[in-house]
């Protein structure tokens, strides 16, 4: 057996000869550590270094991009998102929720809008700066056999105030199958050291017994303009979702090999999901966009929610006006009433850590269900 110093020495003869050590290395081995690599941009530029590399990135299973910025079609003022979430040239809704959509619009739009932050040409340097950038679709082209893709959003698409907390994950197939949002009104976390005074399920149980028992929502629902923000988090969410389904049509039709999509955002706020089902769906169906709109069509849905004015977690974290909302579009199978366990372990598993367990508790409290019209 040759000790490890010969060894050591005959690789140093080999790279003193001009031989590169590196094609010792099996493609098996190296499609591993570009798949733990996944980045695709590092990728793209590990494809310049060699020929062999170059052949090889391309069969990467895994990959995420992360967007710096969006640039919409249409621009990022207000009049021209008017036009992309279809409010521009369409029937006018009733009043309330037009101005509802109407207040909301540039919180809805908040990513497309931050088109040149990162960039000091951006702003200034009109349509040559567009045409220096890549969409995430030219950006993943040459990649070929892609099965799991994570891609990205500069920041979170719903404002929120500090202090609110704004949750969602929508799965979609051709359209809106489910979408789980959790929302809180105020947010204090534990400090440091301390701890809850109560379990999160005894706070929830206390909570219960002390309010309104008459099968209506709770008055504290409706104090501060509640009703209004809840109705704000609903369809901000729900169009977030359709703008990024939207978005990736383009992608899915170009990667027949995908089996994941996850597009979500550096803030961690929302999440759009689609599994090997949906995307066969997605590209075996046409997709319903929205009249004169960038986003796919939310149709017609049932929502169950479910509301406590005060959630005390177990790791000290309170919850102030704690909202759960699980929407399904109407006669989808599996929907509100049907399918129960499948929904109920989709919305159990929707979130990590202290939201995890405030979608457990809230999942036992009183359900009132709602309808909402498509749009």
């Amino acid at each position: 057996m040759q000790s490890r110093h010969r060894i050591f020495a005959e690789d140093l003869l080999l790279a003193a000869e001009g031989e590169d050590l590196f094609d010792r290395i099996p493609d098996s081995l190296v499609l591993i550590i570009f798949n733990k690599l996944a980045d695709a941009r590092s990728l793209g530029r590990c494809s310049a270094v060699s020929r062999r590399f170059n052949a090889l990135v391309p069969l990467v299973d895994d990959a995420c991009l992360r967007i710096d910025r969006v640039i919409p079609a249409d621009g990022a003022d207000g009049g021209a998102g008017a036009d992309a979430l279809g409010l521009a040239g369409a029937p006018r809704p009733r009043a309330a929720l037009s101005h509802l959509l109407k207040a909301m619009l540039q919180a809805v739009l908040k990513p497309f809008a931050h088109c040149d932050a990162k960039s000091g040409a951006g702003a200034h340097g009109g349509k040559h700066a567009q045409l220096q950038h890549h969409s995430p679709a030219q950006v993943l082209k040459n990649f070929s056999s892609i099965r799991n893709l994570r891609m990205e959003l500069p920041v979170s698409d719903v404002g929120t105030d500090d202090g609110v907390i704004l949750k969602w994950k929508a799965v979609f197939g051709s359209t809106l199958q489910s979408c789980v949002i959790l929302g809180g009104t105020k947010v204090e976390r534990a400090a440091a050291g301390t701890h809850a005074s109560v379990p999160a399920a005894a706070a929830a149980a206390d909570s219960d017994a002390t309010g309104d028992d008459s099968g209506s929502i709770p008055e504290s629902f409706y104090t501060n303009g509640g009703l209004k923000l809840r109705v704000v988090w609903t369809i901000s969410s729900l169009i977030a979702a359709a703008t990024r389904h939207y978005l990736l049509r383009e992608i899915v039709k170009e990667h027949p090999t995908l089996e994941q999509v996850a597009l979500t955002d550096a803030h961690g706020q929302g999440t759009l999901s689609m599994g090997r089902d949906q995307l066969k769906e997605f590209r075996d169906k046409p997709l319903a966009a929205a009249a004169a709109a960038n986003r796919t069509q939310v149709p017609a849905c049932n929502m169950k929610l479910r509301y406590a004015p005060l959630l005390e977690l177990s790791d000290g974290t309170r919850i102030h006006g704690a909202t759960l909302v699980v929407i399904k579009p109407v006669g989808e199978a599996g929907g509100i009433g049907g399918g129960r366990k499948e929904l109920d372990d989709f919305v159990a598993d929707t979130f990590d850590g202290p939201f995890r367990e405030a979608v457990g508790v809230l999942s036992k409290r009183r359900t009132y269900l709602l309808e909402m019209n498509g749009f």
